[in-house]
């Protein structure tokens, strides 16, 4: 990967959590279960850099099953800029799980370059993922917490639905950043957040670029 620098302007590190997704034009996340499908090289390229620019990588524990994570490495280019701006050579890999129904064999766990760190709102006890893994026991809101008092400030959260849907009934995002796919996928496919109802959140565009027939879009929290 080359860093476009000017992508770069586009999406600056910033304190608080960003959110990652891309979606159709008729809201679903996944076509055949799976978010490749809509996907497309400039989005591919904004899901680089800004894994490139966090502390720390959220994610689902369905999400990292379903997509089948890699570990989180970096090429070295990546790298290089990390270390040449004062951060880590690689971002943390967060993992939110309620069941722990994750295979501690699995890569992104068992080959991650920084231990990864589980989140689960209940004592597991001695579980085998303590053996890959450190184990917070907390909810949304105390697990940021946490992490940005490790120093950890600038978190992304690459979803999926149900822990978008989430972090927006707690009203945690603090900027998202969503590619629209010139898809449609029509009705059955998985809608970007899933959960309870809550009130709206306002949000501000920031910008909207267009590329291959794709829409990048970024907006952050609206302030009164």
């Amino acid at each position: 990967m080359t860093i476009d620098e000017e992508l770069l302007r586009r999406y600056p590190r910033t304190a608080g959590l960003r959110v990652n997704f891309v979606t159709s034009l008729d809201g679903a996340a996944a076509v055949d279960g799976l978010s490749t499908g809509l996907s497309s090289v400039a989005d591919k390229q904004v899901f680089r850099l800004l894994r490139m620019t966090c502390d720390a990588l959220l994610v689902g524990a369905g999400t990292l099953r379903d997509e089948d994570y890699r570990p989180l490495t970096l090429d070295p280019e990546r790298r290089s800029w990390r270390l040449a701006s004062g951060l880590s050579a690689y971002p943390r890999l967060v993992i939110f799980s309620h069941a722990l129904a994750l295979d501690p064999g699995h890569r992104a766990l068992r080959d991650a370059p920084v231990r990864p760190l589980v989140v689960t709102p209940a004592d597991p006890g001695d579980h085998p993922l303590r053996e890959v893994a450190d184990v917070l026991v907390a909810d949304l809101g105390e697990a940021l917490t946490r992490l940005r008092a490790d120093g950890l400030t600038h978190l992304l959260c690459e979803g999926g639905p149900t822990l978008l849907g989430a972090l927006t009934s707690a009203d945690l995002v603090d900027e998202l950043c969503l590619t629209l796919s010139p898809v449609l996928a029509g009705p059955g496919a998985t809608r970007m957040a899933v959960g309870p109802e809550h009130p709206s959140r306002p949000m501000r565009l920031i910008h909207a670029l267009p590329a291959d027939q794709a829409l990048l879009l970024r907006y952050s929290r609206a302030h009164d």
